[in-house]
């Protein structure tokens, strides 16, 4: 840590740092474990997008689901509670969380700011038709930087999502970006919902996601009482993160996407 952040980081807490650490985990962002002089840990993080990341932390502690407080935030630099985490949850802690957060909603879909992930933006036009919204913002953003043969695809199945997409669903809080390195767990209980990238929605994005890169039983699905027809969605929603990863990662992730077109027939 540079002198310059410790100042800062000083400054806004009124506290000594006496001992720093590099956190693991995550593929876009890193974060920095603090220690200050009477013994309290923080986790500061840096980067254009923390205020925006302040912001989402501080909706999601205000419906009632469990995520780090806010310590400070300013221009470049987050400072939030440091929640320990070994890892051991049960998934229906995380259902009682994800209902928490559910239960907040908007009026509208999408977010008051557009967001990003690394050199990836997220737009988040506000929209009253869910499937305009899901179609202009998480899929045709994409076409410019794809191939023309997948490009071709998804924007087949962009233009008809009105016949697959719920027109009006609840427009909840979501996480956005949910997946088991962002969900903190201490002794079988969920404890923080991290690293978010919310907006408002349906819920089942956030459940889409979960089971992208996590295996939560059917009992999870059933219990969460999805609208029926939701695994066909599912496709749709897990399309989103996986053309967010070809354009992050490479093309290593291609065969995902066209898995995905293939068993929704487009």
């Amino acid at each position: 840590m540079s002198r310059l952040l410790q100042e800062r980081v000083e400054k806004l807490l009124g506290a000594p740092v006496t001992f720093e650490r590099e956190l693991s985990g995550g593929d876009i962002s890193g974060a920095i474990l603090l220690t200050l002089a009477h013994g309290e840990q923080i986790v500061a993080k840096r980067g254009a997008t923390v205020m925006a990341e302040a912001k989402m932390l501080r909706s999601i502690a205000a419906s009632g689901a469990p995520t780090p407080k806010v310590l400070a935030a300013e221009k470049g630099l987050l400072l939030q509670e440091f929640i320990p985490n070994d890892g051991k949850g049960s998934w229906d802690s995380l259902l009682a969380g994800l209902d928490l957060l559910h239960i907040m909603q908007g009026d509208r879909y999408g977010w008051e700011d557009d967001y990003a992930f690394g050199k990836v933006a997220i737009p988040n036009r506000n929209d009253g038709n869910w499937p305009t919204f899901w179609a202009e913002n998480r899929l045709l953003c994409h076409s410019r930087f794809l191939d023309h043969a997948l490009t071709y695809r998804i924007d087949r199945l962009a233009y008809r999502l009105s016949s697959r997409l719920p027109a009006t669903p609840p427009a909840c809080l979501l996480h956005g970006d949910l997946w088991g390195g962002n969900i903190l767990w201490n002794s079988g209980e969920l404890v923080g919902l991290i690293d978010p990238a919310c907006y408002f929605g349906d819920r089942e994005v956030d459940y889409a996601m979960l089971a992208l890169f996590d295996d939560p039983p059917q009992s999870f699905f059933e219990e969460a009482e999805l609208e029926p027809g939701w695994q066909e969605r599912q496709l749709i929603y897990q399309l989103w993160p996986i053309l967010v990863h070809i354009r992050l990662f490479g093309d290593s992730y291609r065969g995902a996407a066209t898995a995905i077109l293939d068993r929704l027939g487009i």
